[in-house]
């Protein structure tokens, strides 16, 4: 038997056992049976076997046809399958359609053969011919199933490129379904899946809200209205809110948190951290995240309670010994180190940090050593810490670089950070990011003319790397030299990268040191309002303070000093501004 005979006959096994080539069944009667044959016979079971054999031997045309005619002739859903298949392997789309429509022909109430038929439209782009087969899809479904089959439709338009058609369409289909008291809260979600998807955020929003007012315990309008919190559109935070009034999923309220954190809404991130660890006092990551956060307010004696709580859950846990429980250990242990740190007590730092097991974690468990041994005057061990590190991998070496860099950087050391850098970066492929790591370590030297060269070197070899404008546009403005250059420069990093806090923190600078109040006042406060930052709030109160806005400026000042005490531009602002906010 050759190998494609054989091939053929394994491919038509699954035929087999459902009846399509039947040996031959029987059914008892009495003391006799009934053999009932198969309407396969002996040729078309033989046009199978061709069908195959040309579908495996380079001829995927005529397999495709000779398996779409067995198809039709035995009323088979599996050879209509298979017909299917075939044109797909073969990259034949429209082949792929026929067989689907000739099969949904057959069997009008099959939805598997309508899903094949939408996923294959929407494959080829033809998203206009998937009107019908949608609103089939949800005729078809067992009612118990219309829910679920009408959730599922944002599904088949994941590649589609022109979403704002697949958005008209849906909607188009869903019209009928909106205003159901049992279907119009998915309905609604669904189109304000599509709508967000296809970049009307307004739409989305008015939809989320109407699933909303239909039923308020659904998830689907507060999952939309949470992306558009994280794109800072308006009243979609009601949404939200509103959800989370009942007993909402912990998932979603975690989810809300994150977000909040994200805008560096940190007081509204522990009310909500809060409220989910007294409603879910299991869910481990929302007392790690909490922890976090406690340290972050200075409530070191809650964040110490809230990590232990986190570790004791975790290592209790079914899962305590997943990649993900093993890596969370590892923060919880970070950052109890980092407490112990702030107490001033070493010796149990080294302890906390003796629990990291996870070698992924060793460059985190090892830095922190290194910052411990850093502030007891031991600043030499701390960097044969980490010059101790393994580098197995390519990756290993360049974690290994950068953690020393950052350490000697936060105990400026400069130029050795400097050399370090200069060292790699010579003997190495281009790596943009530490070029331009030292880039700014030689402005901190004072090499300007050095700093500039490898900036503009950065630009010539990458120039979409938004980071290197910036830099050079700040460092002129910064110096009050060649402003008009600074200007460009960072309007293009602003060009690259829309909406950048602290690229259009630099263009305000620019603005200032320009002369140009007004417009400087403006473009810092919504690079504030964006990213509530120390340095940003540095150069917000200087603008206030000159144009003689000076309680204002002391109330952004305070709050840039909340932020980040130790931020070298707010610091070296109030020294020279002589203030004490």
């Amino acid at each position: 038997m050759s190998r494609w005979v054989a091939h053929a006959i394994f491919c038509l096994a699954p035929f087999a056992e459902s009846g399509v080539i039947a040996q031959t069944a029987t059914k008892p009667l009495g003391d006799t049976a009934v053999v009932e044959n198969s309407a396969l016979d002996t040729p078309l079971f033989y046009q199978l076997i061709l069908g195959e054999l040309n579908a495996q031997s380079g001829e995927p045309g005529v397999g495709f046809s000779l398996i779409l005619d067995a198809a039709r002739k035995t009323a088979s859903p599996k050879l209509y399958e298979r017909a299917v298949e075939v044109a797909i392997q073969a990259r034949s789309g429209d082949a792929a359609l026929q067989a689907a429509r000739a099969w949904k022909l057959a069997f009008p109430a099959s939805r598997e053969a309508n899903g094949w038929i939408l996923q294959i439209l929407t494959g080829l782009n033809r998203v206009g011919e998937t009107l019908e087969p949608l609103k089939s899809e949800i005729a078809n479904a067992a009612p118990v199933d219309r829910g679920a089959a009408i959730a599922g439709i944002p599904r088949y338009f994941a590649r589609t490129t022109d979403k704002l058609l697949a958005t008209t369409v849906v909607e188009q289909v869903l019209a009928d379904y909106l205003s159901s008291s049992q279907l119009g809260a998915v309905a609604w979600t669904v189109v304000g899946q599509m709508r967000a998807n296809s970049g009307n955020a307004t739409g989305a929003l008015d939809a989320a809200a109407r699933a909303q007012q239909l039923d308020v315990t659904s998830e689907g309008p507060a999952q939309i209205a949470m992306s558009l919190v994280q794109a800072k559109t308006p009243l979609a935070e009601q949404i939200v809110r509103k959800h989370l009034e009942g007993k909402a999923n912990a998932e979603i309220r975690m989810d809300f948190a994150r977000v909040l954190l994200d805008a560096q809404r940190y007081t509204d991130a522990t009310a909500q951290l809060q409220i989910l660890t007294s409603q879910h006092p299991n869910h481990a990551q929302a007392w790690l995240v909490k922890g976090a956060l406690e340290i972050q307010e200075k409530k070191l004696d809650l964040a110490e309670l809230s990590l232990k709580r986190h570790i004791e859950l975790v290592t209790t846990g079914p899962t305590n010994r997943a990649p993900e429980s093993t890596r969370s250990l590892a923060q919880a242990y970070l950052s109890l180190a980092q407490i112990s740190e702030l107490r001033k007590d070493f010796v149990q730092a080294e302890k906390w940090l003796g629990q990291i097991e996870n070698s992924d974690d060793l460059i985190g468990a090892q830095s922190r050593r290194a910052a411990i041994l850093a502030k007891q005057g031991r600043l030499e061990e701390g960097r044969k810490l980490l010059k101790g590190l393994p580098e197995k991998s390519p990756a290993e070496a360049r974690a290994k670089i950068v953690a020393e860099v950052q350490f000697l950087r936060d105990n400026k050391q400069f130029q050795s950070a400097y050399t370090l850098l200069f060292e790699r970066n010579a003997e190495n492929a281009i790596d943009h990011e530490l070029l331009y790591e030292q880039a700014t370590l030689a402005e901190k030297l004072g090499q300007l003319d050095v700093m500039e060269r490898i900036l503009r070197a950065i630009i010539a070899s990458k120039p979409d790397y938004q980071h290197a404008y910036n830099a050079l546009g700040y460092s002129l403005a910064e110096r009050k030299v060649r402003l008009p250059e600074a200007r460009q420069l960072i309007l293009k990093a602003l060009e690259l990268a829309p909406d950048d806090p602290f690229i259009t923190d630099s263009l305000g600078w620019v603005e200032f040191q320009s002369g140009n109040l007004l417009e400087a006042l403006r473009i810092l406060q919504n690079a504030f309002k964006s990213k509530p930052d120390a340095e940003i709030a540095a150069h917000l109160g200087e603008v206030l303070w000159v144009i003689g806005k000076r309680d204002q400026a002391l109330v952004v000042w305070r709050e840039g000093v909340a932020l980040n005490s130790e931020s070298e531009t707010l610091v070296e602002t109030l020294k020279r501004l002589r203030v004490k906010p």
